[in-house]
């Protein structure tokens, strides 16, 4: 079995590789990578989001599907506008505050509703059939333009979003032992005594 002298000098062999310039941007895509897999301690968070989200949900379905049928009952029949004045109404009673949960609902259906139009302008005929699968070049949008304004305008970025790429991208290169490049994000602060 190793004794304590191997492993602190594993550990000090360790640290001085991690302040040497030359491993800097080697070792700071390592620790991105550690940061996109490290899951926070934000379980209590998680369970007030998840609760939020599904409440809301039911509101919506009871609000819309409550609307629709009141609407199929004045108008004696299904229409197609019922379903969108419904949906509108439910939308702006129970989704139309904007806070995070939200704000991050309303933007997934955006990116879906943009999926759904396209795919539906093509069936129409509006948009050309494309010849080659759009998705390599949408994600090479995407991800080219959201990095760029995190970069270059972050304060145009949900803070959320924000926050997540700060710790992706930026607290990746930053790192004084291997406790705060393996262990922990950032260094830890003793209390004071």
């Amino acid at each position: 079995m190793a004794g304590p002298d191997l492993v602190k000098t594993v550990v000090y062999t360790i640290n001085n590789i991690l302040q040497q310039e030359k491993y800097k941007a080697a070792l700071a895509v390592v620790k991105g990578f550690r940061n996109g897999a490290v899951l926070k301690d934000k379980l209590r968070a998680i369970v007030k989001a998840t609760y939020q989200h599904s409440r809301n949900l039911a509101y919506f379905v009871f609000t819309y599907k409550g609307l629709q049928a009141l609407q199929e009952r004045i108008q004696g029949k299904s229409l197609p506008s019922q379903s969108f004045f419904a949906a509108c109404l439910g939308g702006w009673l129970v989704f139309g505050e904007n806070n995070n949960i939200n704000s991050q609902i309303n933007m997934y259906l955006l990116s879906r509703i943009l999926f759904a139009l396209s795919r539906l302008a093509v069936e129409k005929g509006i948009v050309p059939q494309p010849k080659r699968d759009p998705f390599p070049l949408f994600a090479t949008l995407v991800w080219g333009i959201v990095l760029w304004l995190f970069e270059y305008h972050p304060h145009t970025l949900q803070p959320s979003l924000q926050s997540s790429m700060n710790y992706l991208y930026h607290d990746s290169n930053v790192w004084h032992d291997i406790s705060d490049f393996l262990v922990y994000n950032k260094p830890r602060t003793v209390a004071p005594k």
